[in-house]
């Protein structure tokens, strides 16, 4: 697994402190106004990683999100003018149809730019790319093979840049999947999320989200298929200022005893399919299904950020269950993507154009 080139996790509150939200504000009183001006400030001007959020961001998110989907009315013209461009180097079905709807329902325009035949920065500079996009567009969304890439992004960019997914994290995914867990459980400070399989992007955001809502997190992975050992250092860090309790395990049986959601992903993720052999090979023990689940707490829940490939890491028996919240982790995304954009870019201006020679 390749290694994240992100910066260390540090506390925001000092960013708060200077940029404070007057949206945010709102959003964490549950009070949300219409037809109102989002933030002049948000104080974290991209989403390369939820460590950009961290745990005040991800509140603002999540009951933001929760007021949209509740009153998506009184949000129809918020972002009405605001046009966003998606570049996509992997194939979307969610992440690209969500954004989209997201923007549309916020009166925004989103354009998609197929990018799965070549890499972004195959043809110019990433920089070159960058200063061209933020003369045209209010917000760059990527999805992308390298962390690299939309890191570099956000540093050439002046305008926000949004994480659809890289081969490090995929923050509008495990946003999602707390937001599901919080409408089903309400507060999740006692509540534990088990995760089995393979400790890749959607396990490390998953990490970072419970670290900042200070939950409880066991991720049991076969040795040699942990988390990314920065991204582990840095959801402990944080979980010292939220309280919340991360284990790593290798045992899937330990990690689900009496958990309150069982959640897997692909056992070969894009990109990884000269691996798909040996994983096929490895991973068996730890398919999601109706035994392992029985360990579980009686109402837990099963998730999946999908798509699953059914009979490998999760049986049909348990994606076709009564447990299982998959449609509603996928319906969430919207709600999330939509909560993140209009804090974004919902009423700032947009930040001059940076020169090319600076």
């Amino acid at each position: 697994m390749s290694s994240p080139s992100v910066a260390r996790y540090k506390s925001t509150d000092r960013q708060v402190q200077s940029k404070e939200s007057k949206l945010n504000g709102r959003a964490q009183g549950g009070v949300a106004t219409a037809a109102e001006r989002a933030p002049q400030a948000f104080w974290c001007p991209d989403l390369v990683s939820t460590r950009d959020l961290g745990p005040a961001g991800v509140d603002a998110v999540l009951r933001l999100a929760g007021i949209m989907k509740a009153r998506p009315a009184d949000f129809r013209k918020t972002l009405t003018g605001r046009q966003i461009v998606m570049f996509f180097e992997k194939p979307s079905l969610r992440t690209r149809l969500t954004f989209e709807a997201g923007m549309v329902s916020l009166g925004g325009t989103a354009m998609f730019v197929d990018q799965t035949h070549e890499r972004l920065d195959a043809r110019e500079t990433l920089s070159d790319v960058a200063h061209n996009l933020e003369r045209w567009v209010d917000l760059i969304v990527l999805r992308t093979y390298s962390q690299q890439t939309i890191e570099g992004m956000a540093a050439h960019a002046s305008v926000p840049v949004i994480n659809a997914l890289s081969d490090v994290e995929h923050p509008c995914q495990a946003l999602a999947d707390y937001m599901t867990l919080l409408e089903r459980f309400g507060d999740l400070k006692d509540r534990c999320l088990a995760y089995v399989g393979d400790g890749n992007n959607v396990a490390h955001s998953l990490l970072l989200t419970c670290a900042c809502l200070g939950s409880s997190i066991r991720v049991a992975t076969p040795a040699g298929y942990e988390p990314n050992p920065g991204i582990v250092a840095d959801a402990l860090e944080i979980a010292e200022e939220t309280g919340a309790d991360i284990q790593l395990l290798t045992d899937p049986h330990e990690a689900v005893a009496g958990a309150d959601a069982v959640y897997t992903d692909a056992w070969t993720s894009m990109g990884q399919e000269r691996q798909e052999s040996e994983r096929a090979r490895i991973f068996p023990p730890y398919q999601v299904n109706e035994e392992l689940m029985a360990g579980a707490a009686p109402h837990a829940v099963f998730m999946h950020c999908l798509p699953a490939h059914r009979g490998l890491e999760v049986t049909d028996a348990v994606m076709d269950s009564e447990q299982s919240v998959i449609f509603e982790q996928a319906e969430n995304r919207l709600h999330v993507q939509k909560a993140i954009l209009y804090l974004l870019m919902g009423g700032g201006d947009r930040l001059p154009a940076r020169s090319a020679h600076a």
